[in-house]
């Protein structure tokens, strides 16, 4: 293990899986799944060294295709289980995945919950405005008006999770699009460098089941807060206001980032060796077993 630790010629071969990719042809998965492959190699992360813990739905098949650690967990419930892998060993860099359904909507709760912790997880949601693996229906974010065989007169209204996420004063909040993997690569080194809970809300064009949101739709929209010198990404209600941004112009970017103490400073386990690494004491599981027996 501490060969592989000290490596400093990670390459893309590196995280190369045999799994074959079972997306449509043009689908925005494809650019985040480089963008990922790029950021781990030129943080030099490798494939040992990180857990995706991913949800239900095409955007969780993400991990699949790369050789890492992976869990797959219940619809929604992605963040639970990197919430505890992440406090067993914190050296591991934890990275949840999952679609803009499994996350806002089966994981709404959990969503806020790891935000207002500040867990230091990297959270990864492809956001396509549709359900894609479940053929098509209105997903939380899906725009105002959205047909579906769900919503046949039009979905109602939408989530907007950078507003959420900045209201529960989450320590890291970005946005990017998974055609500018430059940009994404960018945003999710952020995120993994980042001592705090990090949203990374990916827009990703989905061409099977949502003709409103298109490639063509964000190409003429996107703007980067990057290249705003007034822009100020530790002014919370600056953040808010920007958060609500959406129409002719969307911002893609920082929008915010706040540095406060994380989940495990909290924890009377730490500080001291990661649990992982600590002995088993099988007569305290039986301690705690008769406590509730």
């Amino acid at each position: 293990m501490a060969g592989i630790e000290s490596r400093t010629d990670i390459a893309f071969q590196d995280f190369a899986s045999s799994v074959e990719i079972a997306w449509c042809p043009g689908c925005g998965n494809f650019g985040i799944l480089r963008a990922i492959k790029r950021a781990l190699v030129e943080l030099k992360i490798t494939p040992y060294q990180v857990l995706f813990v991913s949800g239900i739905g095409q955007a969780g098949k993400t991990p699949h295709y790369l050789k890492c650690n992976l869990l797959n967990e219940l619809h929604g419930r992605t963040l639970p289980a990197a919430t505890a892998a992440r406090i067993v060993n914190p050296e591991l860099t934890v990275i949840a995945e999952g679609g803009d359904g499994d996350g806002y909507g089966e994981g709404g709760n959990h969503f806020i919950s790891a935000m207002v912790r500040n867990v230091k997880i990297t959270y990864l949601v492809h956001n396509n405005q549709v359900y894609g693996l479940t053929k098509g229906q209105a997903s939380p974010t899906s725009q105002k008006g959205f047909v579906t065989k769900t919503t046949p007169q039009g979905a109602w209204e939408s989530l907007n999770p950078l507003a959420l996420a900045i209201a529960a004063n989450a320590s890291f909040v970005a946005r990017s699009y998974s055609a500018d993997t430059e940009h994404l690569t960018k945003m999710i080194k952020m995120a993994i460098q980042h001592r705090g809970f990090a949203l990374v809300d990916i827009l990703q064009p989905c061409v099977t089941y949502n003709h409103v949101n298109t490639y063509q739709f964000y190409q003429s929209r996107v703007y980067k807060l990057d290249e705003d010198q007034e822009y100020d990404p530790t002014d919370r209600i600056g953040a808010f206001r920007k958060s609500l941004e959406w129409g002719d112009k969307i911002p893609i970017g920082l929008f915010y980032k706040a540095e406060r103490p994380i989940f495990e400073d909290y924890l009377s386990v730490y500080p001291g060796d990661p649990l992982v690494r600590r002995p088993i004491r099988p007569e305290r599981i039986q301690q705690l077993l008769e406590e509730y027996l």
